[in-house]
């Protein structure tokens, strides 16, 4: 287990799923984007530092098949498929940094909310994008949500780094083509607003 696991693994042993700063009860936005896509609910989809959100549970809950989740921590996978049940074995789940990760097929649908805003190296965001560029199938689909440039500098005690629509834009343009880009604010549990850019792109033929 590498640094970032156990430092990851003791925000969610330390918090409940309503005290860390990005919960949701229902990822609105997420799932405005994922069905604006129009994929069927028979796509391969992958939610990027997923663990303990409720994205892959309300996926499931409206029949998409091929869920998987990948979290860096394996405390939040394992809290996750607890509060899930018997819902979490229609998940496929994978613990792994998602720098460091290596897909072994292709997905419709790569989404990532609140995690590629860790990744602050150039190395650790080149890994990352080039994971993305070979995972993501030509004419699927790439959402990401991060901080934007009005958002935190700093979240759970690390630095992070912010994105504008256009940044975003930039990052991907080589391989893919932005369909959505906008900012919205999120109210966290303590009540502060942090504000986030999102972005939709499909992948070039």
């Amino acid at each position: 287990m590498n640094e970032n696991q156990q430092y990851w693994d003791k925000v969610y042993s330390q918090k409940q799923p309503t005290e860390v700063s990005w919960y949701e009860p229902m990822p609105e936005v997420s799932l405005e984007l994922i069905r604006n896509c129009g994929i069927s609910k028979d796509a391969p989809i992958i939610d990027i530092g997923g663990g303990d959100s409720f994205l892959a549970e309300f996926l499931v809950s409206l029949g998409y098949k091929d869920v998987t989740v990948l979290d860096i921590s394996a405390t939040a996978i394992e809290r996750a498929k607890e509060r899930m049940c018997e819902k979490a074995a229609d998940i496929n789940w994978i613990v792994a940094d998602a720098s460091d990760f290596v897909p072994e097929r292709q997905y419709e649908l790569w989404h990532d909310r609140a995690a590629f805003h860790f990744l602050t190296g150039n190395e650790q965001k080149k890994n990352y994008m080039d994971r993305v560029n070979k995972a993501v199938k030509p004419g699927g689909y790439l959402i990401m949500g991060t901080f934007s440039d009005k958002g935190p500098e700093k979240c759970s005690g690390l630095e992070v780094q912010r994105y504008s629509v256009g940044d975003m834009c930039k990052l991907f343009e080589e391989e893919f083509n932005m369909l959505n880009g906008k900012n919205l604010d999120h109210k966290t549990p303590s009540g502060k607003t942090q504000n986030f850019t999102f972005c939709s792109f499909q992948k070039k033929n």
